[in-house]
């Protein structure tokens, strides 16, 4: 029954790690894999000289941290508000709203961005010369962009972590809260001392879970919403794009891949890290 599975990975994840030989060579597309120039840590060593690797790293570290941290917990403040809603046909209704960016593309969205932040045509600009303000060149500001693209990946994903917070909220028994409203606690007191506490063992699973990715960025929405813009990129490119770039524009085989190695090796030590931190702290929360 699992050899379908075992298949999947091998052909698909394991068999294709012999492309890691790429990132100890100066590919050559003359000849054949191991037959490129060895030059052994040089692709590495320039990444880090250059400084490349240390902005992709504090970028793509930086984000997902933000991802994770103000995603899980707009997650759960938002499963607790409509938990605690009464009306189920509102209920139901503002649950799909909070839900629906999650089947947007990320495409679409680019479009959407596009639209609003355009210098000569868009619509925050033409509502900006309207009332006889100057217009803002978004597309030139490097900073801003680190507070657009936390907000628009939060509005597309956080409706997505809600419905599984809200999930564990409904196995939580009525038990709990009959006896609580008994013995005279009002909404706040139940949520912080019976809800909360009840959602701490599926918010860590979901943090060490998503610990996993951290070095794994969302290129999607990084390379829709801000392209090949490089007046952007100080504060934008992440490990996910360098390496897009460095196989199609560059065709840095080399480069993409040591990059790629150094990606993976960080989250797999980081993952471990926390998980065994967690584990001394509590075993029970531990992935393993």
């Amino acid at each position: 029954m699992i050899l379908p599975a075992l298949l999947f990975f091998l052909i698909n994840s394991y068999f294709p790690m012999v492309g890691i030989y790429y990132a100890f060579t100066k590919f050559d597309f003359n000849t054949s894999l191991f037959n490129s120039e060895f030059v052994g840590l040089k692709n590495f060593e320039f990444l880090w000289k250059s400084g490349i690797l240390l902005r992709l790293t504090l970028n793509t570290f930086g984000y997902n941290l933000a991802f994770i941290l103000l995603g899980n917990i707009g997650a759960v403040v938002l499963a607790v508000m409509i938990s605690e809603l009464k009306i189920r046909w509102f209920k139901k209704i503002t649950q799909s709203f909070l839900f629906l960016p999650y089947f947007v593309s990320f495409v679409i969205l680019s479009v959407i961005v596009y639209n609003v932040f355009n210098f000569e045509t868009g619509f925050m600009n033409t509502t900006l010369k309207s009332v006889g303000m100057e217009p803002v060149d978004v597309y030139s500001k490097p900073v801003v962009w680190i507070v657009l693209i936390i907000l628009f990946y939060l509005w597309k994903n956080i409706g997505y972590s809600m419905v599984i917070y809200l999930a564990a909220i409904t196995g939580i028994s009525d038990e709990y809260y009959e006896a609580a409203k008994i013995d005279g606690a009002h909404i706040f007191q139940r949520i912080r001392h019976i809800t909360i506490p009840m959602l701490k063992t599926t918010f860590i699973m979901l943090l060490l879970f998503a610990l996993g990715s951290i070095m794994k960025g969302q290129f999607d929405l990084f390379y829709q919403l801000v392209g090949n813009n490089g007046l952007l990129y100080n504060t934008t490119d992440i490990l996910d794009t360098y390496v897009y770039r460095s196989l199609k524009v560059t065709f840095e085989i080399g480069m993409a891949t040591a990059a790629g190695v150094y990606q993976s090796v960080f989250g797999f030590i980081l993952i471990m890290s926390v998980n065994a931190i967690i584990r001394k702290i509590n075993d029970e929360y531990a992935l393993f």
